[in-house]
């Protein structure tokens, strides 16, 4: 498996890891930006990131029925992992705000689902999938992404380990908490939440 550290200088090479002053879409703001579409957009670069993930996700889940990742940013990682571990793969899309399957996606009852992002800050995408699955009568297994960036504080999702191959601690601050540094540097939103 490929080790965090090396998964780092990846991310560096693509320009997957951006420094500034950015508004998640959680709402929060940090320093350190992760643009997994712009890691995605070298499949051969990427595709040892996406083996080490199949391979741990393998590893913690014996019987994975379907793979469930949010849109936008969570479509081709799943496709991906999805491909690797010859699982079928859908995405959620927001309609009206609210996650939805639409395009003929459905999920079975009882059926095992993992939900797989690209990046987790705080998990409400996830946590948003979650309410989909049990909507639906799945059964939800955990959760995996490329790059986990959550902490005790942001997490919503309690009670389950997140699966990853890159675990970054990043701090994150609400807005009226901002340190001066990051004040004086103007703020972009590249997250696909609001899209």
């Amino acid at each position: 498996m490929l080790s965090s550290k090396n998964s780092l200088k990846v991310l560096r090479k693509t320009n997957a890891l951006l420094e500034g002053h950015f508004i998640l879409s959680s709402g929060l703001h940090t320093a350190k930006y992760i643009q997994c579409a712009k890691l995605l957009s070298f499949p051969n670069t990427a595709k040892n990131i996406c083996i080490s993930l199949s391979k741990k996700i393998k590893k913690k889940f014996a019987k994975i029925d379907i793979i469930l990742a949010p849109a936008v940013g969570g479509i081709v990682i799943g496709y991906e992992i999805g491909r690797l571990l010859n699982i079928e793969t859908i995405f959620a899309e927001r309609v009206k705000g609210k996650f939805t399957l639409r395009r003929g996606f459905n999920i079975k009852k009882n059926s095992n689902v993992l939900i797989l992002e690209d990046v987790i800050t705080t998990g409400g995408s996830s946590l948003e999938c979650s309410k989909l699955i049990k909507k639906l009568h799945g059964k939800i297994l955990g959760f995996a992404c490329l790059i986990d960036r959550s902490s005790k504080k942001t997490l919503k999702i309690k009670g389950s380990k997140i699966i990853s191959q890159i675990k970054i601690n990043v701090p994150t601050y609400r807005k009226k908490n901002l340190p001066k540094s990051l004040k004086e540097i103007p703020v972009s939103s590249p997250g696909s939440r609001y899209l």
